[in-house]
């Protein structure tokens, strides 16, 4: 491992000094899989494009050319590396999470058996199905948006995991830095937005297929409503006084879609609220990150899972959020609506006691 990375740095260094006389470079760092070279070209050169590509890909290096708020960003793909990899490892977790979260819906909401009869798994696809729809579409809306912006990110990677919902979620690795606060409002946002609006639908769906009764089972558990999920229950139920909600295994794929969305959606270090308030307020994402962690304490008492994230976001996600790599570049009003939207949007889905 040491002496690839002796070898990274080498390449990196020659890679710089190969343009060391085709323009100023500001930068230089390797994303995880490409090296990424930024700089502003002389103006003395209008042929130094070419002459940078001859002399990288002497070197080993297909180069391709992003202009950045008056600077360029080359973009370093080993020749080597061009050929597409299938992604065996985010296939075989994602395989995985399907298995867990259809073994969730088959025994906690269908009881079944799935040790002595495995085909009973396919009972669990009310629950699972939904469920990985909603995971899909949030992860798909930030690697769409991330290609879009020319991020750099891995595939989603699925966690499966012995939960009530059969995983801990999924998360897009970044390659690369942000390059402007446009960019990380745009790959921010674009998840729980999705996530937001396909987890509407699963409500509804689910709510039209819910039971409505007198009494409930004494091994059940209760749900708590986030403004968004009571009022659509409002709004497709019809609910008599003493009479209890049994909530369908989709209904409750939706549940836990809206709540997934707005534990992302906390303003805290790299999650997307973290994102979302950086754009929008820049350095002052630490204060607010830093007044959510600490309204999290109290919370803890009646949901101890909130002095678990007021813990991640203390020691293991950090309060405040990495600058991009120009915040000097305003968001246009188009985006600073969609970065309020979407933590209108963490309103909308926070449950201050999610189970009783």
């Amino acid at each position: 491992m040491r002496a690839d990375k002796i070898k990274l740095k080498k390449e990196i260094e020659d890679c710089r000094k190969a343009l060391l006389d085709v323009m100023i470079v500001t930068g230089a760092y390797h994303d995880g899989k490409d090296i990424m070279i930024v700089g502003k070209p002389f103006d003395f050169d209008p042929y130094w494009k070419d002459t940078a590509s001859q002399r990288l890909l002497s070197l080993g290096f297909k180069t391709s050319f992003e202009p950045n708020n008056g600077q360029v960003i080359l973009e370093l793909q080993n020749v080597k590396d061009t050929r597409t990899k299938i992604p065996w490892f985010n296939i075989f977790l994602f395989m995985l999470t399907l298995l867990s979260t259809f073994s969730v819906g088959a025994v906690l909401f269908e009881n079944k058996n799935i040790i002595s009869d495995p085909l009973l798994i396919r009972y669990g696809a009310s629950f699972a199905v939904p469920l990985m729809l909603i995971l899909l579409f949030h992860e798909f809306g930030h690697y769409f948006f991330s290609q879009r912006s020319k991020i750099k990110t891995s595939l989603p990677y699925f966690i499966p995991g012995p939960t009530i919902l059969g995983t801990f979620g999924a998360v897009i690795k970044s390659k690369s830095p942000f390059k402007s606060r446009k960019n990380l409002l745009d790959v921010g946002a674009s998840g729980p937005i999705a996530g937001f609006i396909i987890s509407i639908f699963v409500v509804i769906i689910g709510l039209l297929t819910s039971e409505v009764v007198a009494e409930v089972s004494e091994n059940s558990f209760i749900l708590g409503d986030s403004l968004i999920f009571l009022f659509l229950s409002k709004l497709f139920l019809n609910v008599p006084e003493g009479y209890q909600v049994v909530l369908s295994p989709t209904a409750f794929a939706g549940w836990a879609g809206l709540f997934v969305t707005m534990l992302n959606l906390l303003p805290i270090g790299q999650l997307d609220g973290g994102h979302i308030t950086y754009a929008l307020l820049g350095k002052n994402q630490r204060k607010v990150s830093r007044y959510v962690v600490l309204a999290l304490i109290p919370l803890g008492y009646f949901w101890m899972g909130w002095l678990l994230w007021a813990g991640l976001g203390l020691f293991v996600l950090n309060l405040a959020h990495p600058p991009t790599l120009n915040d000097s570049i305003p968001l246009d009003n188009k985006r600073k609506i969609t970065g309020w939207l979407a933590l209108g949007i963490f309103i909308l889905c926070f449950t201050p006691i999610p189970i009783k």
